[in-house]
């Protein structure tokens, strides 16, 4: 996540010094062609305007949406952030059994870095398995979903805990309640994760862009050479409104646009190490750059 007031100048052109030379380039070509091909056209400046308060519409469309998606994601992890303090809290509260207290929470800890692992895909994530107990690892050698896996033994063990009256039938529910709120913040990360922005937006939004470029480089033909620099303005402003959009759409992707899950994670998992009495507590993740975090 983006944390700095201002994108530095490097920034600005790591996102579109790709696109900035395809545009100009094709500016180019459509100057050159309407120069020396079609010579007797005259493109009015009044239909690529109007087109581009249309494209405009569009855009603003795909960037409502890509933006919600983040903001939802960024509000399940706020959840996440809550009841994960509230599970460790309650633990240590509710019961006397100080062992089980602490590995649970251990285990929840080891549930975030699993769950951040799988939205961003890590192939090879290990970081769960130091907060896990060796039978939990040889009950997961069977399970394909490490996350889901984890609050199954969660909610076993608090079982248990009810079973030997460490806790109270109350207490049983309320910790209960929020391993079914882990659960459902869960599906619902993986629900934006999986789910894929329609492509006839994406598509169609990037196809009216670059006729949109063409329509303004032909229709300012008549300052010469001049007009592919105006195609490119017009078209930089376009497209990096439309990239905005684009980099929001995959919240939990790991770049600098997406919501800072290994960055809550590590928060998490100082809070609730601090509520057991644990030794050596991490430091958070430091800003990358000075501009983000992960």
């Amino acid at each position: 996540m983006l944390i700095g007031k201002n994108l530095s100048l490097f920034r600005i052109l790591k996102i579109t010094w790709k696109i900035d030379l395809l545009m100009i380039g094709f500016c180019g070509l459509v100057y050159l062609l309407d120069t020396y091909w079609l010579l007797s056209f005259k493109l009015p400046i009044a239909f690529p305007a109007l087109m581009g308060t249309a494209i405009a519409f569009f855009i603003g469309f795909n960037n409502n949406q890509a933006y919600n998606r983040w903001w939802e994601a960024r509000m399940i992890w706020g959840g996440i952030v809550n009841d994960s303090r509230s599970l460790a809290r309650n633990l240590v509260a509710y019961t006397s059994d100080n062992h089980a207290a602490k590995r649970i929470v251990r285990r929840h800890i080891g549930f975030l870095y699993a769950l951040t692992a799988s939205l961003r895909k890590y192939k090879q994530d290990e970081n769960h398995l130091q907060y896990i107990t060796s039978d939990d690892i040889e009950k997961l050698k069977f399970i394909s979903h490490i996350p889901n896996g984890l609050l199954s033994i969660q909610a076993q063990e608090i079982k248990d805990l009810r079973a030997k009256q460490q806790i109270t039938d109350f207490e049983f529910t309320i910790l209960n309640r929020l391993i079914e709120n882990l659960c459902d913040a869960m599906g619902k990360s993986e629900r934006i994760n999986n789910t894929v922005f329609p492509i006839n937006y994406l598509f169609f939004t990037k196809l009216f862009i670059w006729l949109f470029i063409a329509l303004i480089t032909m229709a300012t033909n008549s300052v010469g050479a001049a007009a592919i620099i105006l195609g490119w303005v017009m078209g930089f402003v376009f497209n990096t409104i439309n990239l905005n959009g684009l980099n929001l759409m995959n919240p939990f992707e790991h770049q600098p646009s997406g919501v800072p899950i290994s960055s809550i994670t590590r928060n998490i998992e100082i809070n609730l190490l601090q509520e057991i009495g644990a030794d050596n507590i991490p430091d958070p993740l430091p800003v990358i750059h000075g501009e983000y975090i992960l």
